[in-house]
């Protein structure tokens, strides 16, 4: 994952949901120039930032041991714009855990008003026929989501710290 499209989780169960938020902000490039003179966060972006929180949602139930990549967008439902200076929400949670991958659905808010309804399925990649090394480099996936302060709110369903996983 080469760029965040989330700032901060708030709140992380394992295999249950999470929450984050992201900060809208004119300096990103994506916002600048995706329509000029109306800055607006890209809605695939909005889509990206759940897809985000809900690949670290599903990986960190197997582990980080499978290679769990977004497959398919089932529904992206906008009601309005994220404008600079908005902050969005961001609540996924797990519909379903199976071996082959998961789905997740998400939504997005500004403040008390709903911005964005979205379903999402993640696959699994089959580790020696689709990729060869690692996703990340070493400590890599890590330092992420301690910059996201992951490590800060993420609980086991029985309220423990998720660990550091030694894979990261």
């Amino acid at each position: 994952m080469r760029w965040f499209w989330i700032d901060r989780f708030t709140e992380f169960v394992s295999g249950s949901h999470t929450r984050g938020i992201k900060n809208v902000s004119l300096d990103e490039e994506a916002v600048d120039e995706y329509c000029p003179g109306y800055p607006v966060l890209p809605p695939t972006l909005v889509i990206e930032g759940m897809a985000q929180l809900g690949g670290i949602l599903v990986s960190e139930y197997y582990g980080f041991e499978k290679r769990c990549v977004l497959a398919k967008v089932g529904k992206a439902i906008f009601h309005h714009p994220a404008r600079t200076g908005d902050q969005l929400q961001y609540h996924v949670k797990v519909e379903s855990l199976q071996d082959t991958g998961a789905t997740v659905t998400g939504v997005s808010h500004i403040g008390e008003t709903l911005h964005a309804e979205i379903d999402l399925m993640f696959a699994f990649l089959d580790q020696d026929r689709f990729t060869s090394g690692p996703l990340f480099g070493p400590g890599d996936l890590e330092s992420m989501l301690r910059l996201m302060n992951f490590f800060h709110v993420a609980v086991r369903p029985d309220g423990t710290p998720v660990p550091i996983y030694k894979n990261l």
